[in-house]
């Protein structure tokens, strides 16, 4: 099977994701954005399409054309109702193609921290990491989509994560990251976490305490969701 990983940052890949999608028998291609677009075909066609974050906005096509072309790409493959997964960007522009509003939140939410699930949260393949702290890195938030059933929230940012019947779900948060890679994050969103004044040594000491704990919370949630797939 195919997955197809879009990134919008080197580094923000699909981190613990990758070992989970790569035993559930994806084969993964990796595609840079604005770089190396998804055809038309492959939008619609690919057996698994995940969108990763990165450092710009939904909501800024008229910087970055080509992201008017993700959003047209997924709001089709939305439709068809073909398996997507969105991480921080990723769901932001999932929000926008199905109709709803991305814009800033006025804060920066950045760290570890869990998110409180709603009922149907607890229902569903995020029941796996509740609780347990998950890194938070973003400033824009959405309104939850019309026909999406909102699954966690924090106490700064109410739509944390989404899904969009069984083949859709949009995560605010990066259960992907792997606490023990955080360095390039640290050291390529250097600006931001200067000018929302976020301790770096205290983020990093916090990232290596939760990379000796090597919690599996995470990845068995991505393993649920890929098994409902199924």
């Amino acid at each position: 099977m195919q997955c197809i990983a879009l990134q919008h940052l080197a580094f923000e890949d699909l981190g613990r994701f990758e070992n989970v999608l790569a035993r559930a028998g994806y084969a993964i291609d990796y595609r840079q954005a604005g770089v190396s677009a998804l055809s038309a075909d492959e939008w619609r066609n690919a057996d698994l399409v995940v969108v990763l974050g990165g450092p710009i906005a939904a909501y800024d096509t008229a910087t970055y054309p080509w992201l008017a072309d993700e959003i047209a790409g997924l709001r089709e493959r939305l439709a068809l109702r073909r398996p997507t997964l969105g991480l921080c960007l990723g769901a932001q522009l999932m929000a926008s193609a199905l109709g709803a509003r991305v814009y800033p939140s006025g804060h920066k939410e950045i760290g570890w921290a869990p998110v409180e699930l709603s009922a149907a949260g607890r229902a569903s393949c995020l029941a796996a990491p509740e609780g347990e702290p998950v890194l938070h890195w973003h400033g824009d938030t959405f309104d939850l989509p019309s026909g999406a059933e909102l699954l966690a929230s924090t106490a700064l940012t109410p739509h944390q994560a989404f899904c969009h019947g069984r083949h859709a779900l949009a995560l605010q948060f990066h259960p992907e990251a792997d606490p023990a890679r955080i360095e390039p994050w640290l050291i390529g969103h250097h600006q931001e976490l200067a000018s929302a004044g976020i301790d770096i040594p205290a983020l990093r000491t916090r990232s290596a305490e939760l990379a000796e704990v090597r919690n599996d919370a995470d990845t068995r949630m991505l393993a649920a969701w890929l098994g409902q797939l199924a």
